[in-house]
């Protein structure tokens, strides 16, 4: 196993170029996502000059280390930055999340020092897309049950399964690959990780699913047929890919819990403005305090879910192992935004059910949270599990 880039651990702009960094990012998400919104969900497709100012902005590689063309943002600061771009239709960070979390993380710390000359550098700079791909038609909450295999023949593995609902796959060049080299293990045992380019043949990405909300965000799935990749393509140790793949998600579900606040506090804002501007019985409808109730109790969860992902992010740059608090926030934003979504909804009553409405958008676009990188059911067993074990070793 390949030792660790230190970079990729520690690696942190200085204060004054992160401030410039998050108000860049703020001014694109005012000036250029949010007026595109309403076309993005319409047409399920992000326009691509878009994508090249997202490229051209580092977007795509705001958490890989800068001697691979990244910027090089520590946990803390990629959760901020998550914060500003997230205030913007999710859409936007859906296609550059990957590439700063689920998969270049173990590239970053596992790859080789060939794999990630190869790889990080044009993940860092959008050229490249990637895609993680775990999920699987039986198994998915469940992914130490998966059961596509990667059988050795020689200096190659051959891959045969079916991976499902894989983010960016109908876009992605590059796909991080669960599968099972141990035949004998029925669990999370004898699962390995491999890197597969989208050119390799035996390999195959079925058509877009429709979904609920987030257009734009494409996702489908991947099927392997006797797909054969060099024994090099293998990314970390063999028969320890499902811990590379849970180690991955901790930081991928602190990504997701800071969109989730600022989806929140996007809401928020439409809501009290929304409330100032609505008058009914001869006042605006913020003046009532059952309207009141509804906005106070939106701020007070989200304020909450906030100082939890900061806390979670900054012990992980000190070193602490944070499986719990990153559950713990994923969990409690990903419900709390859902529950702000259904005020914002109520708030702005008839003309919340109808598109072009925000909050429209938004509630089917949040609903996603609470499935995906770990069902809200996931977390609450990773976070007891892990609290009867600590009363287990302090007992």
């Amino acid at each position: 196993m390949s030792a660790p880039v230190a970079a990729g651990a520690a690696e942190a702009l200085d204060a004054e170029t992160f401030g410039l960094l998050l108000d860049t990012i703020r001014t694109f998400v005012r000036d250029r996502l949010i007026p595109a919104e309403a076309e993005v969900d319409a047409t399920d497709h992000v326009p691509a000059a878009l994508v090249t100012e997202m490229r051209e902005l580092g977007l795509y590689g705001l958490t890989i280390p800068t001697a691979y063309g990244g910027i090089g943002l520590n946990v803390e600061q990629s959760v901020r930055a998550f914060l500003a771009l997230c205030y913007a239709a999710p859409v936007f960070r859906s296609i550059v999340g990957i590439n700063n979390g689920l998969a270049s993380w173990a590239l970053v710390h596992l790859g080789t020092p060939a794999q990630r000359a190869r790889y990080l550098p044009p993940l860092a700079s959008g050229e490249l897309v990637g895609a993680f791909c775990l999920t699987e038609p039986d198994s998915g909450s469940d992914a130490g049950a998966l059961t596509a295999s990667a059988r050795r023949d020689g200096d190659h593995y051959v891959l045969n399964g079916t991976k499902r609902y894989i983010t960016n796959a109908p876009e992605a060049g590059v796909f991080l690959v669960f599968a099972r080299t141990d035949p004998a293990t029925r669990d999370a045992r004898g699962v390995s990780a491999f890197l597969v380019d989208r050119d390799t043949p035996g390999l195959h990405v079925g058509p877009p699913e429709r979904k609920m909300g987030q257009k734009g965000a494409h996702l489908s799935d991947v099927m392997f047929d006797d797909c054969r990749v060099p024994a090099g393509a293998l990314l970390g140790p063999e028969h320890r890919g499902f811990a590379i793949a849970m180690q991955a998600l901790d930081r991928g579900r602190l990504h997701i819990a800071a969109m989730c606040v600022a989806l929140a506090e996007r809401l928020i804002d439409e809501s009290v403005r929304y409330a100032m501007e609505r008058v009914q019985f001869g006042k605006p409808i913020g003046e009532h305090q059952l309207v009141q109730a509804m906005l106070a109790d939106s701020r007070a969860e989200a304020y909450a879910a906030r100082c939890m992902v900061l806390d979670a992010a900054v012990r992980a740059d000190q070193g602490e192992r944070v499986s719990v608090e990153a559950s713990c926030a994923k969990m409690f934003a990903s419900e709390m935004v859902g529950r702000v979504a259904d005020r914002a909804v109520q708030v702005h009553g008839g003309a919340g059910y109808i598109a072009p409405c925000v909050a429209e958008r938004l509630y089917r676009d949040v609903r996603i949270f609470r499935l995906y990188e770990g069902t809200t059911q996931i977390q609450q067993l990773i976070i007891a599990r892990e609290m009867l074990r600590a009363h287990g070793r302090h007992g």
